[in-house]
C-alpha cells in the first residue's frame, strides 16, 4: 500500500485535513457522500507512480472541522471554494480533478468558477435532477427528500439503506480483495453530517450552464456500467448531452472507484493520459 502524507490547511471558516500520495501531476479526488480522504486510498495505490493523488475530508467532517459556523454549511459553492484553496496551496499548474456523486457537483462548480485550475474534470454520476425530464426530476427530488426524512424519523442505518437503494449501491459489486467499509464511529459521524447538511445542499444546487459550456473542453462526464437503472446515472447522461461533452461508462457502480479500485484506476488513467 502506498504511503500517504497527511496535512492540514486553514481556509476561510474551516481547517481541511488532506492526504497526498505519490508523485507526478496532481490528481485531486473529491469524495462522494460521507467518504473521507481514505476513500481514495485504493486509487492512490494504483496511480501513485504516475500522479500525486490528493484527497481530503470535506468541510464539516470530523477531521475538517468548521471554525466558523456562520456560513451556509454544506453549500456546494462553499465546498468548491475549499477545493480551490487546496489547489492554490499545492500547485500553480492546472490539476486533474476526479469527483464522484456530490464530489462531482463540487468539481463542476470548481471548473465553472475557476477553469484555469482544472486541466480535466471527470465528473462521475453527479446528482443533478434539474437536467432530467420533468417526471424523472420530480421522482429524483422526492427520493432524495425521502432519504433525509428517513434519517430524521428512523435514524442513520435506515437512512443509509434508503440511500443505497436510491443511488444503486451494491456492496457485492467489488473486487475480491476490497472490504466493505466498517460503520466505525468517525464514519458514522461523517455520514450524519452529510445527511444533515450536504444532502439538502445537493437538492438546492443549480448549475451554471453558461460557465460550464465555456469550460466544456475540460469536462468529461461518466457513470458506472452497473448503475444504469439509478437516477444519478441518468443525470450523467443528460448532463453530457446538455453540455455537449463526452459521456463514458466506468467500471462498477455509483461507488466504483472505492469498490473496484484496480479496474477503475486503469480506466481513469486512460482518460487522463489521453
Amino acid at each position: 500500500m502506498a504511503d500517504a502524507t497527511a496535512g492540514e490547511l486553514s481556509v476561510p471558516g474551516a481547517r481541511l485535513y488532506y492526504e497526498t500520495t505519490g508523485s507526478g501531476p496532481i490528481l485531486l479526488v473529491i469524495q462522494g457522500g460521507a467518504g473521507g480522504a481514505e476513500g481514495a486510498a485504493g486509487l492512490a495505490d494504483e496511480l501513485s507512480d504516475r500522479f500525486t493523488v490528493v484527497s481530503y475530508d470535506r468541510r464539516g467532517f470530523v477531521r475538517s472541522p468548521a471554525t466558523d459556523a456562520a456560513g451556509p454549511l454544506g453549500a456546494i459553492g462553499q465546498h468548491s471554494d475549499d477545493a480551490h484553496h487546496l489547489l492554490l496551496a499545492l500547485t500553480a499548474e492546472p490539476a486533474f480533478v476526479f469527483g464522484s456523486s456530490v464530489g462531482a457537483l463540487i468539481g463542476l462548480d470548481l471548473v465553472a468558477r475557476h477553469p484555469d485550475q482544472v486541466r480535466l474534470l471527470v465528473a462521475h454520476e453527479p446528482p443533478i435532477p434539474e437536467v432530467l425530464r420533468r417526471d424523472e426530476r420530480d421522482a429524483a427530488v422526492a427520493a432524495q427528500k425521502a432519504v433525509e426524512e428517513t434519517y430524521e424519523r428512523e435514524g442513520l442505518l435506515a437512512a443509509m439503506r434508503a440511500f443505497a437503494a436510491v443511488a444503486g449501491l451494491d456492496m457485492a459489486d467489488r473486487e475480491p480483495d476490497v472490504e466493505v467499509p466498517r460503520p466505525e464511529a468517525r464514519r458514522m459521524a461523517d455520514t450524519s453530517y452529510f445527511l444533515t447538511h450536504d444532502a439538502p445542499a445537493v437538492r438546492t444546487y443549480r448549475l451554471n450552464p453558461k460557465a460550464l459550456g465555456d469550460a466544456r473542453d475540460r469536462i468529461v462526464v461518466a457513470a458506472g456500467s452497473t448503475s444504469g437503472d439509478a437516477w444519478p446515472h441518468h443525470c450523467a447522461q443528460a448532463l453530457a448531452t446538455l453540455l455537449g461533452v463526452p459521456f463514458i461508462e466506468s467500471p462498477g457502480g455509483h461507488n466504483g472507484y472505492v469498490m473496484r479500485p484496480k479496474t477503475f484506476a486503469a480506466w481513469l488513467e486512460g482518460l487522463l493520459q489521453a
